[in-house]
C-alpha cells in the first residue's frame, strides 16, 4: 500500500512537469549556472540572531553571483540530496512553494534540484513587487509563490495558511543569512499579490504569498 509521502511525491512530481514556465520556454534564454554554494564561513547561530533585523534603505549594489547562490541555498536549498531534504521545512512533504526572483535584469525562477535560475521573465518587475519605494532600486526582491492547486485536500483559507507558514520559514532563512553576511533583508507582506500574480503571469491557481529585499544597506 502506498504511503502518504509516496503518494505526494507523485503529485509533486506531476505538478512539476506541469509547472515549468512557458514564458521560460519561449524566450530562449539558457538558464544561468551558480557557483557551489559555500558549506564554511559566516557567523554562528547565536551572532546572527543577535545581528537580525528589517532594513528598508537599500544601495543598488548588485550581489555577487557567490553570494546569491549561498543566499538561495540557505533560503531554500537541498541539504540532504538523497532525500530532497531542504533547509527548511514545509507541509506534508509537498513541495508548494516556488522562489522568483525579481532583479534588475529580469524575473528568474530558483531550482533548487539543480541550483540554477531559470529564465521566466525579461522585464524589470521589481516596483511591481511592493508598495514602498526602495523595492523599486533594491538589487533582489524575492517573491514566494503558492502552487494551491497541489494542497488537494485543504480549503482556500486552508491553503493560503499553510503557504504562508512555508514562506515564512523561507524567509527567517534569509534574516539569518543576510545578518551573517551582512546583507540587509525585509520580509514584506505589503504586495498586491493578485496584480503581481497578473504581471507574473501566474496560473489561476497559483498565488503570491510574501516577498522579501535583499541588497546591500545603504550609506
Amino acid at each position: 500500500m502506498m504511503t502518504r509521502r509516496e503518494a505526494n511525491a507523485g503529485i509533486l512530481a506531476s505538478a512539476a512537469l506541469a509547472a515549468t514556465p512557458v514564458s521560460a520556454v519561449a524566450q530562449g534564454p539558457k538558464p544561468r549556472d551558480l557557483p557551489p554554494p559555500r558549506s564554511e564561513g559566516g557567523q554562528s547561530l547565536t551572532a546572527a540572531l543577535k545581528l537580525r533585523r528589517s532594513t528598508r534603505e537599500y544601495s543598488d549594489r548588485p550581489l555577487p553571483a557567490q553570494v546569491l547562490s549561498d543566499l538561495l541555498w540557505a533560503a531554500f536549498g537541498i541539504n540532504r540530496p538523497a532525500s530532497d531534504g531542504r533547509t527548511v521545512p514545509y507541509w506534508r512533504h509537498i513541495m508548494v512553494l516556488d522562489v522568483y526572483l525579481a532583479m534588475a535584469e529580469g524575473v528568474w525562477l530558483y531550482e533548487p534540484k539543480t541550483h540554477k535560475l531559470l529564465p521566466y521573465m525579461k522585464e524589470d518587475l521589481r516596483a511591481q513587487t511592493g508598495l514602498q519605494d526602495f523595492v523599486v532600486t533594491a538589487p533582489l526582491n524575492l517573491v514566494y509563490v503558492a502552487h494551491g492547486e497541489r494542497m488537494t485536500d485543504v480549503t482556500p483559507e486552508e491553503r493560503r495558511l499553510y503557504a504562508s507558514v512555508d514562506a515564512s520559514f523561507i524567509g527567517q532563512n534569509v534574516y539569518l543569512f543576510c545578518a551573517s553576511e551582512g546583507l540587509a533583508t525585509v520580509f514584506r507582506g505589503a504586495v498586491d499579490g493578485p496584480k503581481l500574480g497578473l504581471a507574473l503571469k501566474l496560473p489561476e491557481q497559483q498565488f503570491v504569498t510574501f516577498a522579501q529585499t535583499v541588497g546591500y544597506p545603504r550609506g
